[in-house]
């Protein structure tokens, strides 16, 4: 397996190819847009929805990075929650999702098309790592969230 297989892989076991943790997809399948605006108790803590924004954000930044397109949408981390409105309205969630599915397509497409070279010399295959284990640690936060308000499934 060459280097870019490998990560192509990693991305994907983040993503929906489980491994010996949860990936995204299905931390965030099934729910609504109430479940996911659901807040728990807390000054900083965030939403599904919010984390699902942060993911996005960064994911978009760096396929644009990958694909050597201008990134011109510069956000601090905060503001990267708030990416999208969130709403009642399940239409808008569902939009959300889509466009994490989205991005993810890109990444990966960028990234197959990226040579070995070319993420060795501007730090992007850190930078691919650094998004991976971004998204572990965001979608660990989703199922927590999910179980704190009942809504992980009681067979995972």
């Amino acid at each position: 397996m060459n280097r870019t297989d490998l990560l192509l892989r990693m991305l994907d076991t983040t993503f929906d190819k489980e491994s010996w943790y949860a990936p995204f997809k299905p931390a965030i399948e099934g729910l609504t847009a109430e479940q996911a605006r659901w807040r728990p108790a807390g000054d900083t803590a965030k939403t599904i929805w919010e984390n699902v924004n942060h993911l996005i954000y960064y994911k978009e930044r760096l396929a644009a990075n990958l694909e050597g397109r201008e990134w011109s949408q510069n956000l601090d981390g905060d503001e990267t929650f708030c990416l999208t409105e969130q709403s009642n309205e399940d239409k808008e969630w569902i939009a959300v999702v889509e466009r994490a599915e989205m991005v993810q397509r890109s990444l990966r497409e960028a990234l197959s098309k990226t040579a070995t070279e070319v993420l060795e010399q501007n730090s992007l295959e850190e930078k691919l790592l650094d998004i991976m284990l971004h998204d572990a640690y965001h979608t660990g936060q989703i199922i927590q969230i999910r179980k704190m308000q009942g809504s992980w499934p009681s067979h995972r």
